[in-house]
């Protein structure tokens, strides 16, 4: 039986995982307490611990982040305080308050060199700012330490905020051709498995039931380029949104598209260890698609006439 009124806290509730944390039905007993950038600002150390303390968690869930990766490499301070700073503040507080963190990190931790997908034991190295202070974050909740499990996701999409789904289905009504890298793999992660696993995560806590505190890595069930993700993005578009532009997609290689920041040609994580441990399935992202694509192309359809 799950123990009642077990309060957790999730930080950064306005992202894509707060927000698709929010679309589920918790279990009983379980209560969230949201809190996005107003209530709970990461670069503000002093105002975070002053908002920790009133909130007074049961577990603490942290979705917040610094996510744009060029930008980060102008505006590093900014990233590494949010990214790699705040969390060890948060750790600080949860260990000192005696209970745990669930932190979310990135592929991008990683440089991507690997022939194989990357495991939670390979060394991190990652290849500009935002991977940078994502692994800062990762060492400083390892130096507080606090009882933790840290999630790394890769290409994460969900109905909620921006992503490379939604990018491509709005792109793709004023462009009748879309260049999309195709040297660049990973595994998606929709956000409505995220959240499921987390929320299983969570109440397995409640019982006495969670696997060791750690490094796990959510991974997609299927590997796949930017390219072939798109493809599969106006597939499923094609049979959920009748009528909705179908662009020609042309594969590029990532020399093609120079960005500020370096992108990992290999982002797939080995999901192996988090399917044992936490007892999940692989991401589904193939499936988790259609009904994705679907709840964009409605919103898109709202926000713009």
């Amino acid at each position: 039986m799950v123990i009642p009124l077990v309060n957790v806290l999730v930080l950064g509730g306005g992202g894509q995982i707060g927000r698709a944390l929010a679309d589920r039905k918790w279990p009983t007993g379980i209560v969230p307490i949201w809190a996005g950038r107003a209530q709970a600002d990461l670069a503000e150390k002093g105002a975070l611990f002053a908002f920790l303390e009133r909130s007074a968690p049961d577990l603490i869930i942290n979705c917040a982040a610094y996510t744009s990766v060029d930008r980060a490499e102008d505006d590093r301070q900014l990233a590494f305080t949010v990214n790699g700073e705040a969390p060890g503040w948060i750790a600080a507080y949860c260990r000192s308050a005696g209970i745990p963190l669930i932190h979310f990190s990135t592929d991008y931790v990683f440089d991507g060199t690997l022939d194989r997908a990357y495991r939670e034991d390979d060394p991190v190295s990652p290849l500009g700012a935002y991977g940078a202070s994502k692994a800062a974050g990762e060492a400083a909740i390892a130096a507080a330490a606090a009882d933790c499990w840290i999630l790394r996701t890769a290409w994460v999409f969900g109905p909620h905020g921006g992503n490379f789904v939604r990018t491509m289905l709005r792109a793709a009504r004023s462009n009748a051709h879309l260049t999309v890298v195709d040297d660049q793999i990973g595994t998606p992660a929709p956000t409505p498995a995220i959240a499921a696993a987390v929320l299983k995560l969570v109440e397995r806590w409640t019982v006495g039931q969670y696997a060791p505190f750690g490094t796990y890595h959510l991974a997609g069930d299927e590997p796949v380029t930017w390219f072939g993700l798109a493809e599969a993005v106006f597939d499923a578009a094609r049979t959920t949104a009748p009528g909705w532009p179908q662009p020609d997609l042309v594969p590029i290689t990532t020399d093609q598209w120079p960005t500020k920041a370096r992108r990992p040609a290999n982002s797939r994580l080995d999901g192996g260890k988090a399917n044992a441990m936490l007892g999940l399935a692989p991401l589904a992202w193939r499936a988790a698609l259609p009904g994705i694509v679907s709840d964009i192309i409605e919103d898109l359809r709202k926000s713009t006439p």
